[in-house]
């Protein structure tokens, strides 16, 4: 795949990203649209090919962040919060155990 694609396909996942993760929170679809495409703007000039690898690397690590480590949270009291975890985000409930499992054959 040509630098050009893969440029292309890293701004295309940032953005699906920051829509399932920001999904329903207009102030913070629009920041993080705002920055990707600000970045994107600033370095789209740029020619060394090693320059290019670490920003992209840049925004395919961004976008893991953003999926793997990003939870909506709403206000819906003065103290409290209500999590909005994404499917993708909830582990299956595995209970505690002092024993080491056995390995199967």
């Amino acid at each position: 795949m040509g630098t050009r694609l893969k440029i292309l396909s890293t701004f295309k996942a940032l953005h699906r990203t920051r829509m399932a993760v920001f999904k329903e929170d207009d102030r913070a679809l629009t920041a993080a649209r705002l920055q990707i495409n600000e970045e994107y703007q600033k370095n789209k000039n740029e020619t060394s090919e090693e320059n290019i690898k670490k920003m992209m690397k840049m925004g395919s690590d961004v976008e893991a962040v953003l999926r793997e480590g990003v939870l909506q949270m709403e206000h819906v009291g003065e103290n409290k919060l209500l999590l909005r975890p994404r499917e993708s985000l909830l582990l299956e409930n595995v209970p505690y155990s002092d024993e080491p499992r056995k390995k199967s054959r």
